[in-house]
């Protein structure tokens, strides 16, 4: 025993002592800036966009004319990157890349300062051969923080295994318009899920290198749906739902933050001191780097006009607190004018230097700038339990888990067998052989002896390519028919894109709805997939209808014909095994829903927290399926509230029993109602959440803490429930 102990106490010792102090490295810290010439210093504060740079020349002119802080997208690999499967590097060619642009930084350099690398994670590297999870709204779907924080702890450890010190994600912008292009990336309609969810993200990749939290701020409210454009909110409402994800994230940790190009009532993000400074880093404390998205700086002239040119809006943005210029396209062309003609404080430049330089030396960059060839890991299993948990079954009459009697399966539609379909944007090209279709998880989990017909029936977009004609005969020919619709993030190489990598809606008619610029004017199904619902409904047969969407497209028809209804938001590489499972049964179905699902276009915004309008003239105000919604092939009774008034939180238990005949997940739903406050309350909040496995017949006591210091004094409505219009228990109490 004494051995043991005297085995700890060293463990702790050796740890304390290699630990970096924060004095040590403040004092570091100083001593590089004072070495530092203007140039070098802006150099630091400089990202440019590295796809192209790491196989010619042009790099090491690039290094030798201005020493650069560090790269982004070195193994970005995709249609607008211009990079394949066969010509993006893998992971042992990454490394390789990464050493030899490192090398050339520490040994030509005046300084030998260590540059980092910046990638793109938001559901995975994106990367060639690097796993592929479920997209923003899917991880959300799961409600299921210790799941999603291995998601982050996998996602950080791939990308730091190929070299990235920082990892571009999660997204934590609060959607209330589905029309936006970016609906998909984020973690749906609620500040305390999103919150929640992406700190558990985050807390996993900084396990391995520093999460950079997207996009701040109110980036996804913006005016028509248009990607980027403006935020109409007030300050209360501000504060309350659209930057309390973000203050959740920061809480936990959070080690940098990029800007929106939007602007809030005027003032665009990227220029805002009052959001960069007061709120950021005074009020909530904040000590990491602040990067531009690409291009935002840039925008204050071009787009916003709050800038005369480009010199003023490189001054605005770093007398904001922009720490980073993510493209380098300002900083590194007009930053020296602007702090030579007094238009920008030295100081604040140098508080942008030490910043980085911190943040290098935090990470041990200095002391060990090379990345150490190891062996990928294989987060198939990973990856497949994600997309087990993200999806959502909204309706089924019993038809689901299908019989194993069943001998014949028409399985039909564009996105049935489509593997880029179900990964959504920002997702690297992929070698077939490693992506499940839908088609491929039904056969794969069919009994061998069981008969499977396909049909694609209609592409999602092209009106030209339909063959409805093949798809009827299959559903004719089938006992149960398995239709996969929905949209497409799925960029190609024929489409057009801008210079911050958005897609451009052009002639070229692609599968691609949804993504990063393709921002709709309905919530319709694209093409003619509505009429291939219609055409197979006519048959009166059994009939199932998946939806693999990056946003929550309207599904009345579907709802009114199918049997059975599920969702999947691009479920990830392993997608079309997951929905296989829950469709034979193999898994009950945990997911729920992260955002309302709308009855029509003309009800947006709507989401579950706002106050409680009247009905429209044709047709009612409530979504089709709420937030919090989902089902499972079993059931949950909800019994014995118990509420407990402590000195700054409220302690809330609940008994949860399966009295069905299925184990399964159930998300127990915290929602509070404050009844009178001082500016207009929510219709409910959600203050808690927790994502069980019940044995059946099993009872679970369940307990939830809410803080109560930023409550106001009053009466409160607790309520329990399995979403947030199936509330199953509720008491006043008056805090």
């Amino acid at each position: 025993m004494k051995t043991k102990l005297l085995s700890i106490i060293t463990l702790l010792l050796l740890v304390s002592c290699s630990a970096p102090k924060k004095d040590d490295i403040d004092k570091k810290v100083d001593n590089l800036l004072s070495q530092m010439t203007l140039t070098e210093k802006i150099g630091q504060l400089c990202c440019p966009i590295g796809f192209n740079l790491y196989d010619d020349e042009s790099y090491k002119d690039l290094i030798d004319t201005l020493p650069v802080g560090g790269f982004w997208a070195v193994l970005r690999a995709d249609p607008w990157s211009q990079k394949t499967v066969e010509t993006g590097p893998d992971a042992n060619q990454s490394r390789v890349i990464f050493n030899e642009m490192q090398h050339y930084a520490v040994e030509n350099t005046r300084l030998g300062i260590p540059i980092y690398f910046a990638e793109e994670c938001p559901h995975g590297l994106m990367s060639v051969g690097a796993a592929v999870y479920p997209t923003g709204l899917g991880m959300a779907a799961t409600w299921d923080k210790e799941l999603l924080y291995e998601v982050g702890d996998a996602i950080g450890a791939e990308a730091a295994r190929r070299g990235a010190q920082f990892g571009y994600g999660p997204v934590l912008d609060i959607t209330r318009d589905p029309r936006w292009s970016r609906v998909e990336e984020g973690f749906g309609e609620d500040p305390y899920l999103s919150g929640m969810c992406g700190s558990a993200v985050i807390k996993g990749m900084q396990n391995h290198l520093a999460a950079t939290v997207k996009h701040f701020a109110a980036y996804g409210i913006p005016e028509g749906g248009h990607n980027g454009a403006a935020a109409q909110t007030g300050p209360n409402y501000l504060m309350s739902d659209y930057l309390s994800s973000f203050e959740i994230a920061v809480k936990n940790g959070a080690k940098s933050i990029m800007t929106s190009y939007n602007a809030i009532d005027g003032v665009p993000c990227t220029s805002n001191s009052w959001l960069l400074k007061d709120v950021l880093r005074e009020q909530w404390g904040f000590k990491g780097v602040v990067f531009s998205d690409l291009g935002s700086i840039w925008a204050l002239h071009s787009t916003h006009r709050t800038a005369e040119n480009q010199l003023d809006a490189t001054a605005q943005a770093i007398n904001a607190g922009v720490d980073i210029d993510l493209g380098a396209s300002n900083y590194g062309s007009y930053l020296k004018e602007a702090v030579e003609n007094g238009m920008v404080p030295i100081e604040n430049v140098d508080a942008a230097v030490r910043r980085v330089l911190r943040f290098k030396y935090e990470i041990g960059l200095f002391d060990n700038p090379y990345i150490d060839v190891s062996n990928e890991n294989n987060y198939k299993s990973l990856s497949l339990e994600s997309s087990l948990k993200s999806i959502v079954l909204l309706k089924n009459d019993g038809i689901l888990p299908i019989s194993r009697d069943i001998k014949n399966i028409a399985v039909i539609g564009p996105n049935a067998d489509n593997m880029y379909n179900q990964l959504g944007d920002y997702t690297a090209p992929q070698d077939p052989d490693k992506i499940v279709t839908v088609l491929e998880g039904i056969r794969n989990r069919a009994d061998a002896n069981t008969k499977i017909i396909y049909a694609k029936g209609c592409s999602i977009r092209d009106t030209n390519d339909a063959d409805f004609e093949s798809a009827i005969k299959a559903a004719k020919s089938a006992d149960v028919t398995i239709l996969v619709v929905g949209g497409s993030s799925a960029r190609d190489f024929k489409t057009s894109y801008e210079s911050t990598g958005a897609a451009v809606v052009n002639d070229h008619i692609s599968d691609m709805d949804c993504g990063e610029g393709y921002d709709r004017v309905s919530l319709e199904l694209s093409g003619l997939q509505e009429d291939l619902i219609e055409e197979i409904a006519k048959l009166h047969k059994p009939l199932i209808i998946i939806y693999i969407e990056g946003r929550p497209l309207l599904k009345n028809t579907a709802n009114e014909v199918a049997n059975a209804l599920l969702t999947a938001f691009y479920p990830g590489e392993q997608g079309g095994s997951a929905i296989a499972d829950v469709i034979f049964g193999n898994y009950n179905p945990a997911g729920r829903l992260p955002i309302s699902q709308p009855r029509h276009t003309g009800q947006i915004p709507i989401y579950y927290s706002q106050p409680k309008p009247h009905d429209y003239v044709e047709c009612e105000s409530t979504p089709l399926f709420c937030f919090g919604h989902g089902l499972s092939y079993s059931k949950f009774e909800y019994s014995n509230l118990i509420i407990n008034k402590l000195n700054d939180t409220i302690e809330v238990s609940v008994d949860v029993k399966n009295i069905g005949n299925y184990d399964g997940d159930e998300v127990v739903q915290l929602y509070l109602r404050d009844e009178y406050a001082t500016i207009t309350p929510a219709e409910k909040m959600l203050k808690g959440f927790k994502h069980v496995f019940i044995l059946t017949n099993e009872t679970q006591h369940i307990t939830f803490t809410i803080p109560t210091k930023k409550l106001e004094s009053g009466e409160f409505t607790i309520m329990v429930g399995a979403s947030s219009d199936d509330i199953r228990l509720k008491e006043k109490i008056i805090i």
